[in-house]
């Protein structure tokens, strides 16, 4: 089923006979395989409102990730926290769509500097699993109308509603950027500086650390961005900073854009054999919980308060990490392994409760992605 408009979309919903896979641009195979007719959003497609002076943007669910990042781009600006794509991690096709970003809150690198992609979401209508169109916010940051449904829908991976059309917060694109390489730094080390520059007043946008990186080395990252002449000075003084290091300074635009794209989109395990995990935890505890993993191969990101794992399948992170005060997310595993293991880390019970009362008020007859996030 392909809808192309929000009416034929709340009739296939209320008619539905059985369960609905419900997909955007089917990149993220993420969760347990859902059993059920497919219900793509992909027919939704086009960007309904944009007033660049505004910093406003609304677009339909279906719309690609791409179109809307070009039209943003032609008038200098972004969505802030740098969504994911993750084509490349998973190995899938399709294109990622608007809202498969917002259902999944899907963010990147600049999530720990600039929010998530819940935080610049200003309205959303969405379809809930009874068939009937739900509306709830606006085009503004400042809007009172009830109940907070627009944050409920972001990370609800379409078991609450089918979102038919997403409002957001654009910000302008930064006059310039550099990145701080400081090579040959340990983990624990790594993670320390990370949060140092985190802490600092110079507005690091970026801290992330491959143990293996440049020359088989490990590299420590940090971004700055801004006018041009507040970016250098800012690395200038992160310089002074971490003196005793070794630190270069990389200032291409194209560089420093590609290089966060691939910590964005998990690059350095593209094509890997093995399961893949999303661990977040504090920061000090990440080279802690990494020793307890064993990953075959590890990649640290918001300051090492996100960690990406790269396990030998079959093997739940969730039962090494319990001692630690963490939170496991299974992204990329074979068939065998998402069959039996739960993507998302378990609720406690009292929320768990919640959760599953919240899903029988917006999809009572258990239609929309059934068994996804169990």
């Amino acid at each position: 089923m392909r809808p192309e408009t929000e009416a034929e979309l709340a009739e296939m919903i209320r008619t539905a006979g059985g369960p609905l896979h419900v997909r955007g641009g089917g990149t993220r195979a993420i969760g347990r395989p859902v059993t059920g007719e497919v219900l793509e959003t992909g027919g939704l497609s086009g960007i309904a409102l944009y007033e660049p002076g505004a910093l406003t943007l609304v677009a339909r669910a279906g719309t690609p990730l791409a179109e809307v990042e070009a039209a943003l781009a032609a008038e200098g600006q972004r969505l802030p926290f740098e969504p994911m794509d993750h084509r490349g991690l998973l190995g899938t096709g399709g294109e990622p769509t608007v809202g498969g970003m917002a259902a999944a809150n899907v963010s990147g690198p600049r999530r720990i500097q600039a929010g998530a992609c819940r935080d610049y979401m200003l309205g959303v209508r969405f379809v809930d699993g009874t068939g009937t169109v739900v509306r709830n916010g606006g085009r503004v940051m400042k809007n009172v109308t009830g109940y907070d449904l627009v944050k409920l829908m972001a990370g609800s991976w379409g078991t609450l509603g089918v979102l038919s059309e997403v409002a957001f917060k654009v910000l302008p694109t930064p006059e310039s950027s550099a990145t701080l390489r400081i090579a040959g730094l340990a983990e624990t080390e790594a993670v320390r500086v990370m949060s140092e520059a985190l802490g600092s007043p110079f507005e690091v946008t970026g801290a992330a650390h491959l143990p293996v990186g440049a020359e088989g080395r490990g590299e420590t990252l940090l971004r700055i961005e801004g006018f041009s002449e507040s970016v250098a000075y800012r690395a200038g003084r992160l310089r002074e900073l971490f003196a005793g290091r070794e630190v270069s300074v990389e200032t291409d635009a194209g560089a420093v854009a590609a290089l966060w794209a691939g910590i964005r989109d998990v690059a350095p395990f593209h094509g890997a054999v093995g399961d893949v995990w999303r661990l977040s935890c504090k920061p000090s505890d990440a080279p802690g919980l990494v020793a307890r993993l064993s990953p075959e191969a590890v990649l640290y990101d918001w300051g090492g308060g996100l960690v990406w794992a790269l396990m030998k399948a079959g093997v739940d992170a969730r039962k090494l990490i319990n001692p630690l005060a963490g939170h496991a997310m299974l992204v990329r595993a074979g068939e065998a392994s998402r069959a039996l293991l739960p993507a998302f880390h378990p609720e406690p019970a009292p929320v768990a409760a919640l959760s599953e009362g919240i899903r029988r008020k917006f999809d009572p007859k258990g239609l929309l992605n059934p068994g996804l996030m169990t």
